[in-house]
């Protein structure tokens, strides 16, 4: 399941080499011309094989086109160093296509790794709308969605209805019942993913946002993090922790630290992506039956979450450019799409899949997940993302573990962050 995990987290990423390395040193054209080849395709951690028959087709409609499948480290650090070291080769790089996390996007298009591609190509009318803004930078198209995800709450419905409390909609609601309903069942409250990593970037971010605040605006050049909203976010979250409700062991989770944690019955509440939903409802797991989801709560009714997925990107050298979009084209239709789904477990792209009735039968947070998009927003855009991404997990870390208060806190997120958009 590490493969799940990964694209959970909104962190596969799927590459496509050019076969034998060599690049004809294209201009940085918004590229779709000549160019058809054999591809390599490049995959983190594909432990689910859903990728190999999806290539299959390909192969049998393209042969002149056909795709080889290479696997690359299933660590997201690990992918994103071997990806911008390559890149960084400039016509000496072996990538053709990238299907790079959400919030690379920005980066990557910044320091002129990825083309802009030509909007009308690609079905983006047919997606989420929410998805195809992970996918620009500067007002242009850099990338085209490929996978989305939206955090969702886990709770233990059978819990909540012997107590007779609904699923909360709001923070007070949450605390309340993590405080007092959690500890009669012997369970933690509340946890999401609290290790100074990525995940904790995101779940920073969806508390300052659902409380109405933001992080950076105009792409990475103006910080907006010095707000009232953003002290009332990251200050619910710090006093889960002092309080007791957050339990303390939260602060060292990932993903599927937490997860593990809900499904084997420990939490009444779990901030998480879908995956966990289908992971702690099938067979076996302890809370199989017994678990529900809703839209991440707010202040004062549903909150937001953080989009991830990835998206898909032709590398400004890419030999192959037209193959490359053809490729994309194919892996963002409607049918592929849906075996993304069903084959892979993994949120697709186009919306009217969640509303297909056989689908939500057989994956019934489909809706829920659907709202949760709509009404999602993409991580802080800069061209230094990695940067800023380490500063917000260091600092929030910081309050979490009461090192800080939440007003220093984002006095001082304001401060690094705004020497990071200097530059």
């Amino acid at each position: 399941m590490r493969w799940i995990r990964a694209a959970g987290r909104g962190l596969l990423v799927l590459v496509v080499i050019i076969a034998g390395y060599v690049t004809s040193g294209a201009r940085a054209e918004e590229g779709t011309g000549g160019g058809r080849g054999p591809l390599t395709l490049a995959t983190a951690g594909d432990l689910t094989g859903y990728l190999g028959p999806l290539l299959q087709g390909w192969n049998r409609t393209h042969p002149g086109e056909k795709v080889t499948l290479v696997e690359l480290p299933d660590s997201s650090d690990e992918t994103y160093a071997q990806m911008t070291t390559d890149l960084r080769g400039g016509d000496r790089s072996r990538f053709d296509v990238l299907n790079i996390d959400v919030n690379w996007t920005s980066q990557f298009a910044a320091a002129g790794w990825i083309r802009p591609l030509p909007p009308g190509r690609f079905p983006l009318k047919s997606f989420l709308p929410p998805v195809v803004d992970t996918a620009t930078y500067d007002g242009r198209l850099y990338a085209v969605p490929y996978v989305t995800n939206a955090g969702l709450l886990l709770y233990r419905k059978d819990v909540l209805a012997r107590a007779g409390v609904p699923p909360p909609r709001t923070w007070a609601e949450l605390e309340r019942a993590a405080r007092t309903i959690a500890p009669r069942y012997g369970l933690g409250g509340y946890a999401g993913q609290f290790l100074p990593y990525e995940g904790l970037t995101v779940n920073a971010a969806e508390a300052v946002y659902s409380a109405g605040g933001s992080i950076l605006g105009d792409e990475g050049t103006r910080v907006t993090v010095d707000s009232a909203a953003a002290r009332e976010g990251i200050g619910f979250l710090a006093r889960g922790v002092r309080e007791g409700w957050i339990p303390k062991a939260a602060l060292t989770w990932k993903e599927e630290e937490s997860k593990q944690a809900f499904q084997d019955g420990r939490l009444l509440f779990l901030r998480n992506w879908p995956y966990a939903y289908a992971v702690a409802s099938a067979r076996g797991s302890k809370v199989a039956g017994r678990i529900g989801a809703v839209p991440l709560p707010g202040p004062d009714g549903p909150g937001t979450s953080v989009l991830g997925g990835s998206n898909l990107a032709v590398n400004t050298h890419a030999r192959h450019p037209d193959s490359a979009a053809r490729l994309i084209a194919y892996l963002t239709s409607e049918q592929v799409q849906r075996q993304v789904l069903t084959r892979g477990a993994l949120p697709p792209v186009r919306a009217a899949l969640y509303r297909d009735p056989a689908l939500v039968r057989q994956f019934p947070y489909l809706p829920t997940l659907r709202t949760a998009v709509l009404t999602a927003a993409p991580r802080p855009k800069s061209a230094h993302y990695d940067q800023v991404s380490l500063v917000v997990q260091a600092v929030v870390y910081g309050a979490l573990t009461g090192r800080e208060t939440p007003e220093q806190a984002v006095r001082r997120l304001a401060r690094e962050l705004d020497a990071i958009a200097r530059r």
